[in-house]
């Protein structure tokens, strides 16, 4: 297994992607420390770890107490001999008030939502950064991934879950510049619409939720989708070309040449086949479109430029 040996941390593997991570690095052979405020949910991951043969270490950690996440980067430094190989930012807590929240605009809501969505799902992801940074620094090598969204770069939800992703990114980029020449890669994910527990529980389970949401994740990735994406970029040997990158699942699906793990072709959201079936009018050229043709990353940019 190529990752036999490796060390690596997933924060937020009690359920959802972090989950479907955890299982995808374990079973490339890693050993994969996974945290989470709930014992017995991290034990459920690991039992799922365990019966596909990985190996697993679930740790109680809190993402918002800074002693959390200290006490186990020492003990990754005590148990592994101060090896880690990746790192995944996944935690993330903040979704139960997003979906309370759907419709209010920012001075209808109570600040605290600030602190529900960024305090685990960015400044959270800062501090284990920099932990694992000093290990990774240390050996001359490493791998860290920021899980995030197209909500870095449009209004998505509310304005705190876009000021939060949008700072995730900037986070990976910037880590990126200071690692660079220290063989540490730090990379930005967005998966796409995805099939959580969660997501079922508040959208595809409820009869009330804007139809286009509803079918957008009723064909979404799978949780593990994410996971397969991040052991293809351990694998890939120009790794260091990708940093500070804000990286799609769809284009690492197409450039490692993998589909989901049900089977399926992944969703490629920048493709012009994929974009015209989303608009009404325009919905039928979708039909007659190449799926090969995709909106250049540029005018991503261009389409958020702020001057």
């Amino acid at each position: 297994m190529f990752l036999s040996g490796w060390v690596c941390v997933v924060t937020g593997a009690s359920r959802g992607i972090g989950r479907g991570i955890a299982l995808q690095l374990s079973e490339a052979g890693a050993t994969v420390y996974i945290t989470g405020r709930q014992e017995e949910t991290l034990k459920q991951t690991a039992a799922q770890v365990n019966e596909r043969g990985g190996k697993c270490v679930p740790v109680v950690c809190d993402s918002t107490k800074d002693h959390d996440i200290e006490a186990l980067f020492e003990r990754i430094k005590r148990e592994q001999d101060g090896r880690l190989d990746i790192l995944v930012n996944n935690a993330y807590a903040g979704v139960q008030d997003i979906f309370d929240n759907l419709g209010k605009k920012f001075w209808e809501t109570d600040p605290s939502v600030w602190d529900s969505i960024n305090n685990t799902g960015l400044r959270g992801h800062y501090f284990f950064s920099v932990y694992g940074s000093r290990l990774m620094v240390a050996q001359g090598r490493g791998l860290i991934v920021t899980i995030s969204s197209i909500g870095g770069l449009r209004y998505v939800f509310n304005v705190a879950y876009g000021v939060g992703k949008a700072a995730c990114d900037r986070l990976a980029a910037d880590m990126a510049v200071e690692l660079k020449n220290r063989g540490v890669a730090s990379v930005s994910l967005w998966p796409g619409a995805v099939q959580t527990e969660l997501i079922s529980q508040f959208v595809l389970e409820k009869g009330d939720v804007d139809p286009k949401m509803k079918e957008l994740f009723s064909s979404g990735e799978t949780t593990e989708l994410s996971g397969k994406c991040i052991v293809n970029l351990a694998k890939d040997k120009n790794l260091m070309a990708l940093t500070g990158k804000v990286l799609l699942t769809c284009d690492l699906a197409r450039r490692y040449g993998f589909n989901d793990l049900d089977g399926r072709s992944v969703i490629d959201y920048t493709s012009i086949k994929f974009l015209l079936s989303q608009v009404p009018y325009l919905s039928w050229l979708s039909a007659v479109v190449p799926s090969f043709l995709r909106l250049p990353r540029f005018v991503l940019t261009l389409a958020n430029g702020r001057f």
